[in-house]
């Protein structure tokens, strides 16, 4: 099965649509503002939050608590590296391997890929394609997925800002 991921170009804070193959939204995703650490809901199409990631707060590196249908399963943790950018996925004992920067990565478990991840190309604004094996792994994999573009999208900013002064 396949998710959508299409993030607005121009938005104050996170709020996008996941569709499904079909093209109808599947999920919503709404990040808080004003909050210490980053924290974002997913919705199903009744409203009803399937996914919640909360950011640890006072960290060395990026980590995120991963609570599916409001129960802990994981944490994401990026591990310090010199040279690519590292994720442990604690909980559910998988491995994420490939290029995050693109947007190219794949999340295995034990030799098995979960799901792929690419960045569609030439799109308004960023698209990304998740295409998950098994639909038993679809909340997880989702929101492994999203916390893993949090920390990127945090990385940028932070580039941003200091390339800027």
């Amino acid at each position: 099965m396949k998710l959508y991921i299409k993030q607005k170009v121009f938005s104050f804070n996170d709020k996008f649509t996941v569709k499904d193959e079909t093209g109808f939204d599947r999920y919503f995703v709404e990040g808080e503002i004003f909050t210490l650490g980053k924290k974002l809901h997913v919705y199903d199409a009744n409203r009803v939050e399937r996914i919640f990631l909360q950011q640890k707060v006072w960290s060395f590196l990026p980590r995120f608590f991963v609570f599916v249908n409001q129960l802990q399963v994981a944490e994401i943790v990026k591990e310090f590296t010199f040279l690519k950018p590292r994720y442990a996925v604690l909980g559910l004992d998988w491995e994420v391997n490939g290029n995050f920067w693109a947007h190219d990565y794949e999340i295995l478990s034990q030799g098995r890929i979960v799901v792929s991840i690419k960045k569609e190309w030439l799109a308004w604004g960023d698209t990304y394609v998740l295409d998950i094996m098994d639909p038993r792994d679809e909340l997880n994999a989702l929101a492994v997925v999203l916390a893993i573009d949090a920390v990127m999208s945090q990385q940028r900013a932070a580039g941003a800002n200091s390339s800027s002064r």
